[in-house]
Formats: C-alpha cells, sequence, structure tokens
C-alpha cells in the first residue's frame, strides 16, 4: 500500500498492531484523526501515555487498577469469602457487568499453555495460595470461571489439584458457556446464569 506521507506510514503500522486491526481499519483510523481537531488527537495521545506510564496491578488480586489495591478489593460490601479466579481482567468486567457476582477476584494474568510457553510458574497461582493461608479460613470458596478450552480445562485441573490442599471448596461456573468459547464474549443474561449456578468441581 502506498501512503502520502511517512508520518501516516508509520501510525498505520502502530495502530495495525493493535489486536483485531488490519492495515485497512488502521488506516482509516489515522485519517479520521487527522481530520479530527488538533486537540481531540492530543487528547488521546495524551490519554494513552498516561494509562500506559501509571497503570497499576492490583496487590491483592492482580486486576487492573489506579491504585496498589483496586476498588473491588477495598470494597467492605464484597464477600470476601468468595474468590472467582480468572484469567485476565477483561473476565473480571465481563463478570461485574452481570451484576450476579458479590464476591472478589483473582486474575492469573492467563491459563496453562505450553504450546506458547506458559506453564504454573508464569500464572498467579502462588499469590493465590498464599492468599488463602494469610485469609486464616475466611475464603470459603473459589470459584474458577475459566474459558472453556483445551487450556482453560488444562489450567482448572491444575488449580484444583492444587486448591485441594487448602481445604476451601472449589466451584465451576455452570457450562451455560459454549465449548470454546471466552467469557468476554458470552452474553450478561448466560454469564450470569453460569455464575449464579455454579457446581462443585471435579
Amino acid at each position: 500500500m502506498d501512503y502520502p506521507s511517512k508520518l501516516i506510514e508509520d501510525a498505520v503500522n502502530e495502530v495495525a498492531r493493535l489486536p483485531g486491526i488490519g492495515k485497512k481499519t488502521a488506516l482509516r483510523l489515522v485519517l479520521h484523526l487527522v481530520k479530527e481537531n488538533e486537540n481531540k488527537t492530543l487528547a488521546l495521545s495524551e490519554a494513552l501515555s498516561k494509562m500506559r506510564l501509571n497503570i497499576r496491578f492490583c496487590k491483592t488480586c492482580h486486576n487492573i487498577s489506579d491504585d496498589d489495591e483496586c476498588f473491588i478489593c477495598r470494597s467492605h460490601r464484597r464477600d470476601k469469602s468468595l474468590i472467582c479466579v480468572v484469567e485476565e481482567s477483561k473476565d473480571v468486567m465481563a463478570i461485574e457487568n452481570t451484576s450476579q457476582y458479590p464476591g472478589v477476584y483473582h486474575v492469573l494474568g492467563g491459563i496453562i499453555s505450553p504450546m506458547n510457553g506458559i506453564g504454573p510458574a508464569e500464572l498467579k497461582i502462588e499469590s493465590l495460595l498464599q492468599r488463602i493461608a494469610r485469609s486464616a479460613g475466611e475464603v470459603k470458596e473459589i470459584i474458577l470461571a475459566l474459558s472453556s478450552t483445551m487450556e482453560g480445562d488444562t489450567t482448572a485441573f491444575y488449580l484444583h489439584k492444587k486448591l485441594k490442599e487448602t481445604g476451601v471448596k472449589v466451584t465451576s461456573i455452570a457450562r451455560g458457556i459454549p465449548v470454546g468459547g471466552d467469557l468476554e464474549y458470552t452474553d450478561e443474561i448466560t454469564l450470569g446464569r453460569s455464575i449464579t449456578a455454579r457446581t462443585l468441581f471435579g
């Protein structure tokens, strides 16, 4: 593709690195920004810079946060005896949108995937076990809310094996989620019912 400007080409190449965005879509977005008021484009640039430089991860659950501890972990209204284990922060957002879950979360930061070089050591599994140990019996149930994929199931089985030693009840969201599906693409009603209709794991 020929570009009228090297600046445009560089911007398109950077935008096209984002997941789900090809060169044509990237070009459309870049040209839109060129036509926009300069202040709007600079505001976008500033927001992205601030996000990248200042974003933090909760010291308790590893969810994306503005502070050392996220607003969910800080809340006195959340049931701290209930921990929902998810792959990524996007899954926290998906479950929160259902308004069906009263507990807190633990973000693993991915799932076990030997093909991609991701093993248990690369995930936030040890911190989950430490969190349960530190709770002095406060944690009563762990909900495994992982994708219904081979990697998700492998991770769930590994976690179940490790969590057995803690004596905490381990459940899994109901399989209203289609096999091979990601939580973020599941509609809120189905996801909400899967949380409330969870079953014992194993």
